[in-house]
């Protein structure tokens, strides 16, 4: 039950009754990380919460790897990001959105460079970025992929709850670039191995297609 795994087209089933993704998210107060493996954004405030099957996630932070952990259909793409939610009763959500390097930037990374390069090459180094807007970095996509797994750094733990967006994303060049010279671990990247699926369900909602009459 170990994540990050290849979400491959032939093994996964279309549940309409999964819904569209329930969350109210928040501009909310925040810091910028640099873990060392990776750049983190942790919100301080209230940043708003992802409910599923009833039970609300509250958003604690946001972070990048680089190239994406999961592969749809095999593919890897450039980047993905992590957003991290925790129930009261300590289990995490995760929502995973994938990038592909293109000409447009990402808008959201655009925002918190001046961060980025500040805090770069200065491991554990945590400096306020002010309020940050995580409905920025989600986006509209509403096909996503939902299965069970574990947290993809350690301690590995499982019982998570993954979400990963269809949708691919672009980000540019040199935003990959400086996310990964900030990390500056001697590791280009910072992705952990694709585990095996054994008999796991993943599931994938697609809003039904509107009628034309």
């Amino acid at each position: 039950m170990q994540s990050p795994i290849d979400l491959a087209h032939e093994r996964v089933t279309l549940v309409r009754a999964l819904g569209y993704l329930d969350h109210a998210y928040r501009a909310a107060e925040a810091s910028i990380v640099n873990r060392g493996h990776d750049i983190m954004v942790r919100f301080r405030g209230d940043a708003g919460s992802l409910a599923i099957n009833g039970t609300a996630y509250r958003l604690r932070q946001l972070h990048w790897h680089a190239p994406t952990e999961h592969t749809v259909g095999g593919r890897r793409y450039d980047m993905e990001l992590h957003l991290v939610h925790e129930s009261a009763a300590g289990k995490a959500a995760v929502v995973g959105v994938l990038y592909e390097v293109g000409a447009a930037p990402d808008p959201f990374l655009s925002a918190l460079e001046p961060a980025i390069r500040r805090i770069a090459e200065r491991r554990d180094m945590e400096e306020d970025v002010g309020v940050v807007d995580p409905r920025r970095a989600r986006g509209r996509a509403s096909v996503y992929y939902r299965y069970m797994g574990s947290l993809t750094t350690p301690p590995c733990t499982e019982g998570v709850i993954w979400t990963v967006v269809k949708r691919v994303r672009t980000v540019s060049k040199y935003q990959l670039e400086l996310l990964r010279e900030a990390v500056h671990d001697d590791m280009e990247k910072n992705a952990r191995p694709l585990q095996a699926v054994n008999d796991r369900d993943i599931s994938i909602f697609r809003p039904k297609p509107h009628k034309h009459y």
